[in-house]
């Protein structure tokens, strides 16, 4: 049996800048890539504070997940990369802002450095 997989693109988010999708869906479920902090739907890294970044990637990955048909409250696992671990307490204020009474599972990872200087990414798993 061959699973349909589906490629999510929509313009309420940062084109992918290379090759791969911003969404697959597999299964009914909705497998996100990696959201930087650009401002949604442009293709211009702007650097601007770690929590307008933040809130870019939350609504960034919230247009996709969207266009996928799924909604936040079904956003069932994110992972979150910080580049600089002093950020994480205004991450994590702005990531739980956005979630509110909805908790998905969720890893953060510390990393060196992010694509174009970007302080936070955050990639999501969710179910139609």
């Amino acid at each position: 049996m061959t699973t349909k997989v589906n490629h999510i693109l929509t313009d309420k988010a940062t084109a992918p800048g290379g090759h791969y999708s911003q969404a697959t869906v597999a299964n009914g479920t909705v497998y996100v890539s990696g959201q930087l902090g650009f401002r949604p739907g442009s293709k211009e890294p702007v650097l601007c504070s770690i929590e307008e970044q933040t809130l870019n990637c939350l609504n960034s990955m919230l247009a996709i997940v969207e266009a996928a048909g799924s909604s936040k409250d079904r956003i069932v696992k994110t992972t979150v990369y910080v580049s600089d671990g002093n950020h994480w307490p205004i991450v994590n204020k702005v990531y739980a802002d956005f979630f509110g009474d909805t908790k998905p599972a969720r890893a953060v990872v510390p990393v060196k450095d992010l694509h174009y200087g970007f302080g936070v990414e955050i990639d999501a798993i969710a179910v139609i």
